[in-house]
């Protein structure tokens, strides 16, 4: 059996999280969180492209089993708000990633290691945009994830 991606981010935080503290420190936190993004991007680019082609590049099946992904092991509330051949619109109104490193009392780093990296996996969802303007993890009561399929994938 996988190990649920909640479980995946927490094992993962006892290390980066005191190792991106250190590189804050060290080369200031904009620099810091730029080398961060750059060096995560490409992984979870990766895990886009391969879950994309896992769903046959059908884009309601890839989106919604990347959604029970995330939400296995109880990680997330969410409802499809709407579903379109070419929209996929989803709010998350419950998150344990946020609650976890709310705990910790660094949700900074969450959204630098967790939320930050939702726009690097759409990447990997050939033709599909993603737009997202809040997250719990920033103190929004909500996430708004609105993924539309582009114009020329139809």
């Amino acid at each position: 059996m996988a190990v649920p991606l909640i479980e995946q981010v927490r094992i993962q935080a006892q290390v980066l999280v005191p190792l991106v503290r250190a590189l804050q420190s060290e080369l200031g936190a904009e620099r810091a969180n730029a080398l961060v993004r750059k060096a995560i991007g490409p992984i979870y680019r990766q895990y886009g492209e391969a879950w994309w082609e896992q769903g046959a590049r059908d884009f309601n099946h890839v989106l919604s089993t990347s959604f029970q992904r995330f939400a296995s092991g109880e990680a997330l509330d969410y409802h499809v708000v709407e579903q379109t051949p070419d929209t996929f619109d989803v709010n998350v109104t419950g998150c344990r990633y946020a609650k976890f490193y709310q705990e910790l009392g660094e949700p900074e780093l969450g959204f630098l290691l967790t939320c930050s990296a939702d726009y690097s996996l759409a990447e990997g969802f050939v033709g599909v945009e993603l737009t997202r303007t809040q997250t719990i993890m920033q103190g929004a009561d909500h996430c708004d994830f609105r993924f539309k399929l582009k114009q020329a994938q139809r």
